[in-house]
């Protein structure tokens, strides 16, 4: 009863069956609003509850279509800050354009700190996210974040499996820390490939440090995006000797062309959560399992709500 007369959780478009369950998860009903279009496709958005004073917080992944999602959420912001809302958190399980967060040569923008500004600039007055692409956007906003993690979920999944001869590899040196932690949570050995991109879409992995034959192998990362990364690993990894491959990650992205490689690739499992919407492509692809972090975000919107600490989450972890 405290959480419905204090609490709104709104669900923008690009996500309801999340905000749906993070809403059962609190205990809550999903806040009324309506989402419409004009004729020439601007959006407009009408809140249907009194919001006057409560803590209110906006589910939205900023996934395709980018652009719309993103504007969608500013609007949702503007609207409830303008409706007299306590404190507005933009909770955003996968956060589009972080992978531009460094000007890498000239002439180039930083989109993921004007993101940042932009959000901030609508009337956020925090954010909630999982796992950012990189661990410095959180920098890059003025107001508090709280960042969450998949591998919360991810642990537990392949912990709970038990697979025996455990080897986790790192698809790229990039990603070592997060192998290192899966291998810690799991109790495997580790691995690295190491890889030369060779275009946008292809990779070639070139080498393999660490032993891999007759073994089982986990890969992980934050997002599957075009899976030329993962699936050259796999490739590799394979040629070594490995038994089964198991992948997981966080946001499972899978931009066009992906699921045909993942579909070819030697990988017996791709495990992602409902950071995303799985698309219809990829839901008619039988190695790929969905898990859900509505309990973890709706924990995580619990304890900003009761003012109380939200990395204790993981500290049993």
């Amino acid at each position: 009863m405290f959480l419905n007369d204090h609490i709104k959780v709104f669900s923008g478009c690009s996500n309801e069956p999340l905000t749906k369950a993070v809403c059962d998860y609190l205990e809550v009903p999903l806040g009324g609003a309506k989402i419409e279009k004009f004729p020439d496709g601007e959006k407009i958005i009408r809140i249907e509850d009194d919001v006057r004073g409560r803590d209110c917080f906006v589910i939205q992944s900023t996934c395709s279509p980018v652009d719309e999602n993103l504007v969608e959420l500013l609007i949702y912001l503007d609207c409830l800050k303008r409706a007299s809302a306590n404190r507005v958190t933009a909770v955003i399980p996968y956060f589009g354009y972080a992978r531009q967060d460094r000007k890498d040569e000239g002439r180039v923008p930083i989109t993921a700190k004007l993101v940042a500004n932009v959000i901030t600039a609508a009337g956020a007055d925090r954010i909630l996210a999982i796992d950012l692409h990189a661990q410095q956007l959180q920098g890059f906003f003025d107001i508090p974040v709280d960042h969450l993690t998949g591998e919360l979920v991810l642990s537990k999944y392949f912990r709970d499996k038990k697979i025996e001869n455990l080897t986790v590899v790192s698809p790229d040196v990039g990603n070592i820390k997060i192998a290192s932690r899966y291998a810690s949570h799991l109790g495997g050995d580790l691995a690295i490939v190491h890889k030369r991109r060779l275009s946008g879409s292809q990779v070639q992995a070139q080498e393999l440090i660490g032993h891999v034959e007759g073994r089982n192998v986990l890969m992980c990362d934050d997002m599957i995006t075009t899976a030329a990364t993962i699936c050259s690993a796999a490739a590799l990894v394979k040629e070594r000797g490995a038994r089964k491959i198991y992948v997981g990650a966080t946001h499972g992205v899978f931009a066009p062309g992906a699921v045909e490689k993942l579909n070819e690739a030697p990988v017996d499992e791709v495990v992602v959560t409902d950071t995303i919407p799985l698309s219809a492509e990829a839901g008619k692809l039988g190695k790929i399992k969905v898990l859900t972090v509505s309990a973890m975000v709706g924990e995580a919107i619990k304890r900003i709500h009761r003012n109380e600490s939200v990395s204790s989450l993981f500290s049993a972890h």
